[in-house]
């Protein structure tokens, strides 16, 4: 049994030694290829090492040769920037010294505006001379980059158009300093590409190397292969020659390729085999054993060292973000909190225990069923969040969200494990956006209605509320083209209140807006609703409106506003009453032309107001022909002024007992260019409209006294002239002073005022230069006496010279018996306020005696003498013409 026990124990052994026996073999075999391969990388990262120190030599060559010629040509730049009117001769003596010096130069060319005008040697170059490089498809790109980044650029190799293949290096040059810097062409240097072949070593017989460059034009490992073979496949050693402007790459490979001598290879693994049979199996595995405990002990110190590394990573995350993290026990409800959970809480952080309790009592009241009610129903899916107040020992709130998540663990019970961050800054973060956003919604709001608010008084009377000019004209430029409201037509009603103005000069501008007022709803309440009223000024307002087939509904409505309006309007007790003048004007045609339609609503209008106010006018064609005569007539008048076409007239007049020349009535009469003479009553409204009766008046005045200087010295009688006076001219306050200019004889002129313009007793003005125009000895006549209203007070203050009885209460006396006791009453007044009397309108000398009788002191008419001109009437004073009349 015990020899039994001892073969099992040493088969026991046996078996136990053959795992450490082939542990011992598997690591000498492992250990042969390791140094079988340990030798092939040392011989191959030998054969590397000599491959790149021989390529290295090669690339500071090309390096060197490359950048030696490009000093060289930038000195030429240089000279060049300072001398860029230089001509081939200065240009060949400056690059001859340039490949004095050893180089690979083959060419250098210079092209002023990137036209090649210079280049050395010239003879073997000739054919470049000329070449327009932007015409030149193969060699502008390079150049436009040149031009484009302003810096040197090496191209290459290309084919040369003198023959042959080089490197291309271009180089930018510039005149001038600063602001003033500007760009005068570029210079081409060409490199012999075999001389830079041969100088840099590339063409060595005795190089045991097959080489490949790659990156045409310098675009480096990327670009295109330009010599050698391709080696990517071979695995070369590669090494970078940087240019002035890009880089080339050279690769190497030895022209037997990689690896170690194969007879120093098989002499290794020989005494690798016998160094294996030499060494002791259990040293081998002791040592294998060893060496496995340290690469356990490695390894566990590397977990270490990573385990230490997240940890810190963790606590600073946790730090930064401060977020704390607690453990709760599904089973006995204790929690673990840790220092930045105990914070967010309000809790000491003092290592006590914590349990539900303390979480809850932190809670705020009003969140605490919530939170525990979103704990409960989402911790039963594996995942827990909630967001709630916590209120905090000093009485402040503060917002925390928690999320956790179930852990589950074999042998031990569930756990949640979970996180607190305090988010107080977010919700106060989105509080104030909130209330921000509430803000600015308020605020738009304010703004849009302010907007509004803006457009509709822009758009708006702001007394009446009615649309005004502008929103006006914007209506018309809308309902132009296809008529108002579509209806192919548009009717305008221009209205005009009447005695407005003395409204507001009697009652006040509140009364006159009150009115304004009336008169707006009293247009709303006459006018369809979908027709537009505006005021467009004062007191002047525009109804738009359709014009339909018949003017029946717009003369309805016209009638209907002028009595409305007539009716009396309440203001303050007092009953107020004014009308309006309404002028209508009617467009039934396509593209209407709005302003033309509204030049002829004013128009009717004021035609409505010439005929007596309170009614309504349609413009039509023959009212536009009176305008279109009205403003004729008012240039040939404007035209007439500035000719002196306007020529004094002269009708004597006469004292009634002797006959003789007392005086004469210069009348004014228009020398018009084709029509001849004509008289005032063709002329004169349309210049009082115009503004300038009291110019006619002064060209009559000054010709009449220019006429008695002349008469005087032609040795004629004429004791005195009558001149017409207009009100407007009485109005100016400069009257005075330009009469006293004239140097008016005394008694010589008289001035004849029309009744009307002496009873306005408020007229200061007017009765200060009458008062003026007497004292200067201007007599003053009453003109067309028994015409108007004046009355016996009224002649008591003027208190006239003369007079003149008109020809109205004249002409009928010889079959009147009541008019001729009437022209006897006139006279028996005028006597009694000793004022002489004139006659006019004497036809026959029937109308002579009995004026005579009566007790008129002048006469004046076509039974002695007609108005004529200064000539005629100096010849009718020669021959007495009158003396024989009567």
């Amino acid at each position: 049994m015990t020899e039994v026990k001892t073969e099992a124990h040493r088969g026991d052994w046996r078996r136990t030694m053959v795992i450490p026996v082939l542990m011992a073999f598997l690591v000498m075999l492992v250990a042969g290829i390791f140094l079988d391969r340990q030798n092939h990388q040392i011989a191959e990262s030998r054969q590397r090492t000599d491959t790149l120190n021989q390529i290295s030599v090669i690339r500071a060559k090309l390096e060197g040769n490359v950048s030696s010629n490009i000093q060289l040509v930038k000195g030429l730049v240089s000279v060049i920037s300072t001398e860029p009117d230089m001509d081939q001769a200065r240009y060949e003596d400056l690059v001859r010294n340039l490949f004095e010096e050893e180089s690979q130069l083959r060419s250098v060319a210079a092209a002023p505006d990137l036209v090649i005008r210079m280049t050395y040697p010239l003879e073997a170059n000739a054919a470049v001379v000329g070449l327009d490089y932007r015409t030149n498809a193969a060699q502008w790109p390079a150049v436009e980059k040149v031009v484009a980044t302003g810096r040197l650029n090496i191209a290459g190799p290309v084919d040369l158009i003198q023959g042959g293949r080089g490197f291309v290096g271009r180089f930018p040059v510039y005149i001038g300093e600063g602001n003033s810097r500007s760009f005068w062409g570029i210079v081409s240097a060409v490199l012999d590409l075999d001389r830079l072949y041969r100088d840099s070593g590339l063409l060595n017989p005795e190089l045991d190397l097959d080489i490949s460059i790659t990156g045409h034009d310098g675009t480096g490992r990327g670009g295109n292969r330009f010599y050698g073979p391709d080696l990517s496949g071979a695995d070369p050693v590669v090494a970078d020659v940087v240019l002035p402007s890009g880089t080339w790459q050279i690769a190497a490979v030895p022209r037997s390729g990689w690896g170690a001598d194969p007879l120093a290879t098989w002499l290794l693994r020989a005494l690798m085999v016998g160094a294996g049979a030499l060494m002791v199996f259990p040293i081998l595995l002791t040592g294998r054993m060893v060496d496995q405990r340290h690469e356990h002990i490695r390894a566990l110190g590397e977990r270490e060292v990573q385990l230490a590394r997240l940890s810190r990573r963790l606590n600073l995350a946790l730090e930064v973000s401060k977020v704390g993290v607690w453990e709760m026990d599904f089973e006995s409800g204790d929690e673990a909190w840790d220092e930045r959970t105990n914070e967010l809480y309000g809790l000491p952080n003092d290592g006590s225990p914590r349990s539900h309790d303390h979480w809850r009592a932190a809670v705020h009241p009003d969140d605490r069923e919530r939170a525990e009610n979103d704990f409960r129903r989402m911790i039963a899916t594996g995942h827990y969040e909630s967001d709630y107040r916590v209120v905090l020992p000093d009485g402040k709130l503060r917002y925390v969200r928690s999320i956790g998540a179930l852990f589950s663990e074999p042998g031990h019970p569930d756990k949640v494990v979970g996180c607190n961050w305090d988010v107080t800054s977010d919700v106060e973060l989105n509080d104030n956006l909130r209330r921000a956003k509430r803000q600015a919604e308020a605020r738009n709001n304010e703004l849009e209605a302010a907007r509004i608010r803006i457009e509709h008084n822009a758009l708006h009377d702001s007394l009446t509320g009615l649309p005004n000019r502008r929103y006006l004209d914007d209506v018309l430029k809308r309902h132009a083209a296809d008529g108002y409201h579509g209806s192919g037509s548009i009717a305008l009603l221009h209205i005009d209140l009447d005695r407005f103005k003395q409204i507001n000069d009697t009652l006040g501008h509140a009364a006159g807006d009150a009115m304004l007022i009336h008169a707006s709803n009293v247009l709303r309440a006459n006018c369809r609703e979908s027709d537009f009223v505006a005021r467009i000024g004062g007191d002047e307002f525009i109804i738009v409106s359709s014009a339909g087939s018949s003017d029946g509904r717009l003369k309805l409505v016209a009638d209907r506003i002028v009595r409305e309006m007539r009716l009396p309007a309440l203001h303050e007790g007092h009953e107020v009453r004014f009308g309006v003048s309404i002028g209508v004007a009617v467009s039934r045609t396509a593209d209407i032309d709005v302003k033309q339609l509204l030049v002829n609503a004013d128009i009717a209008l004021y035609r409505a107001k010439a005929l007596g106010r309170n009614r309504h006018e349609f413009f039509s064609e023959v009212l536009q022909a009176e305008v279109i005569n009205t403003k004729r007539v008012a240039d040939e008048i404007l035209k007439a002024l500035d000719t002196d076409a306007f020529v004094t007239y002269y009708q004597p007049q006469f004292c009634a007992q002797t006959l003789d020349l007392v005086s004469v009535e210069a009348l004014v009469r228009w020398q018009h260019p084709e029509q001849g003479i004509k008289a005032p009553d063709s002329f004169m409204a349309v210049a009082e409209e115009l503004n300038v009766v009291a110019q006619i008046d002064s060209a009559v005045l000054t010709q009449t006294l220019a006429d008695l200087a002349r008469w005087d010295k032609l040795g004629l009688n004429v004791p005195r002239a009558s001149v017409n006076v207009s009100l407007r001219r009485l109005h100016d306050e400069g009257l005075i002073e330009s009469l006293k200019a004239l140097d008016i004889p005394a008694g010589r002129l008289a001035f004849e005022l029309v009744e009307s313009i002496y009873l306005d007793e408020n007229d200061g003005v007017v009765a200060w230069n009458i008062d003026h125009i007497k004292e200067l000895g201007i007599d003053v006549e009453i003109d067309d006496f028994g015409t108007g209203y004046a009355s016996i007070v009224s002649l008591q203050k003027l208190h006239p010279r003369r007079l003149k009885i008109d020809r109205q209460l004249i002409l009928p006396i010889l079959k009147e018996p009541a008019q001729r006791q009437l022209v006897a009453s006139i006279v028996d007044i005028g006597k009694s306020m000793d004022i002489e009397i004139v006659a006019e309108g004497v036809e026959t000398m029937e109308h002579a005696v009995i004026l005579r009788d009566l007790g008129c002191d002048i006469l004046q008419g076509y039974a002695f003498a007609k108005p004529m001109s200064r000539d005629a009437l100096e010849n009718f004073l020669r021959q007495n013409a009158w003396a024989r009349a009567g």
